[in-house]
């Protein structure tokens, strides 16, 4: 690109081109959508901002941490502090509220803009204290300096705002989803949200004058780099399993959305509500493996020439893989049968490649690293979204980032990225996830993977979704199937599903060796897109569950 390397350097010319085209619409606290920012508006609005903030010393490379809700004042917001140079931090916060402390200390937040309640529980909880400047969104400043509104009135005259960003300075620090620990912030660089954007682009085929509607807000921040026009859902973002599908499909055909993005719960709130999509051309899932069973429906409900992408990816490295889900289905006998789940093939200029497991840090990389071809291993990424650190965490850094010498596009050395996912291709160069390397049950005799494990027992009608877990030391685990059934299902049931299980698990090699059972009411999930379940946590149930004689197994039968 030309110009400074900032993801906010497409707005000052879109609002030139399309200066009246609709950038965002977003629901007010009535669900109606009764305001729409323009192209024009999003930049002047968001200039003045940027313009506003610099007078109080926020400016290039200040870190500030932005708990809002996906309002127009959450995107105004964004895009000024890119434009300024700032370093937006964004946190989940329905996380635990001790990760979320732990967290925003060790940001080492120069600044906070909040909602009122946000600003509240900064003061009462200890969040951020060393933040200089707090900013609130509120009409008041209530626990805060200075309102959003007049930060706002301060820069109006100031002009345009873009500040000179090299490919290197920092752009932002996200925070990981927590779904298998504390959240880790991830560093993100200028060109790493370039990249993301041609390589999104370039993936889907997106051109301008889309309409969008993401779920996931953070998403819509691509929207306007693409010159598309975002629809934010009347829902709450952190429970996509709980939005209502009437309210999804009402704005989907006020608006004309072409294309929508959500994480597998919402597609199937969607898929189960059955209402057909006919103005959508391009449904993008992502956050964990869609169940081919969504997949399906889904693809019934677009039009003839719509298409469902499934990216593989993840906060540190996005996206890395994708599949249509023509093919998806077409794979899911395969899955079913405990191959795992197919992920697609890698997004140019990914290089994806398999290394063997191990726990430990590899500070340097070597090609002896690398399993046979089809074999299991821990799935690598080198390319231009590759992340290379975690804010303050040395430790995590070391055990995620391997250095690879040699001459690259970039220069004499790159970083690889290990996603603490195991996985494999297939002959037809297809990358295949077997589950995260975290959540492997080690045996005595075998390794045993999520995703080979739990689609088998998937297919039982009663069943909703299962957990494989471990009890005991890794090494010498007994692994263990946590079952959620269909609502409705009496607790007298059971017995016979568990002795379904058991027969259904016999029929295939890796299965055979999962004989234990434990009925769980709703398994825990993700925060961010409700649908990683929370093993680690099961796993402390199951064990519990085990020792009072409540697991369905060849030596204890519950009461």
């Amino acid at each position: 690109m030309t110009g400074p390397c900032n993801i906010a350097a497409a707005l000052p010319r879109l609002a030139r081109e399309l200066p009246d085209q609709v950038a965002m619409r977003a629901p007010g606290r009535d669900g109606r959508y009764a305001t729409a920012l323009t192209y024009a508006r999003l930049d002047a609005r968001s200039d003045a901002i940027a313009a506003g903030l610099a007078v109080r010393g926020i400016g290039r490379g200040t870190r500030t941490v932005v708990m809002v809700r996906p309002t127009p004042e959450f995107f105004l917001l964004m895009y000024a502090l890119f434009k300024a140079g700032a370093v937006p931090v964004l946190v989940d916060p329905g996380i635990d509220k001790r990760a979320l402390k732990q967290c925003l200390g060790e940001v080492q937040a120069e600044a906070f803009v909040g909602v009122p309640l946000a600003m509240f529980a900064r003061v009462l909880l200890g969040w951020a204290k060393s933040a200089r400047l707090r900013v609130t969104t509120g009409a008041r400043p209530l626990f805060a300096d200075v309102t959003l509104a007049e930060v706002e009135r301060s820069g109006t005259d100031a002009g345009p705002q873009l500040a000179d960003n090299a490919p290197d300075d920092v752009a932002a620090i996200l925070f990981t989803s927590g779904s298998t620990g504390v959240p880790k912030g991830v560093v993100y660089r200028h060109r790493h949200f370039v990249a993301q954007i041609d390589m999104l682009g370039g993936m889907l085929g997106v051109s301008p004058g889309g309409v969008d509607f993401p779920t996931f807000p953070p998403f819509a921040l691509f929207d306007p780099a693409l010159g598309l026009t975002s629809i934010i859902p009347d829902m709450d973002p952190t429970r996509p399993a709980k939005a209502d599908p009437r309210k999804l499909h009402a704005a989907i055909e006020r608006f004309g959305v072409t294309q929508l993005f959500g994480s597998p719960a919402l597609m199937r709130v969607l898929a189960e509500h059955g209402k057909p999509l006919p103005t959508v051309t391009r449904v993008t899932s992502a956050g964990a493996p869609v169940p081919a069973d969504v997949v399906a429906k889904m693809r019934e409900l677009l039009p003839d020439d719509g298409q469902f992408w499934t990216p593989y990816g993840a906060t540190e490295c996005l996206p890395v893989a994708v599949i249509e889900g023509r093919e998806l289905v077409t794979l899911r006998e395969r899955t079913e049968a405990g191959a795992g789940t197919c992920v697609g093939r890698p997004v140019a200029p990914n290089e994806v490649r398999m290394i063997r497991v191990t726990d430990e840090a590899i500070p340097e990389w070597s090609d002896a690293l690398l399993v046979k071809p089809g074999q299991v291993g821990e799935i690598t990424v080198a390319g231009p979204t590759a992340t290379d650190t975690y804010f303050n965490r040395d430790a995590q850094t070391a055990l995620a980032k391997i250095r690879e010498a040699g001459s690259f596009s970039a220069g004499t050395s790159r970083i690889v990225h290990r996603m603490g996912d195991l996985g494999y291709f297939d002959a037809e160069g297809r990358l295949w996830f077997c589950g995260r390397k975290s959540q492997r049950v080690v045996t005595a005799q075998r390794t045993l993977c999520t995703e080979q494990i739990e689609p088998v027992f998937d297919t039982h009608p009663d069943v909703r979704r299962t957990a494989l877990v471990g009890i005991g030391e890794r090494g010498a685990q007994r692994p263990l199937l946590c079952v959620e059934l269909q609502p409705g299902i009496d607790r007298a049931e059971h017995a016979r599903i568990a002795d379904e299980l058991r027969h259904l698990g016999e029929g295939f090699v890796h299965t055979a060796h999962v004989d234990a059972f434990a009925f769980h009411p709703a398994f825990p999930v993700d925060i961010r897109h409700n649908a990683k379940i929370g093993r680690e946590k099961l796993a402390v149930w199951a064990a519990r569950e085990l020792r009072r004689g409540k697991v369905y197994d060849a030596v204890v039968t519950p009461d």
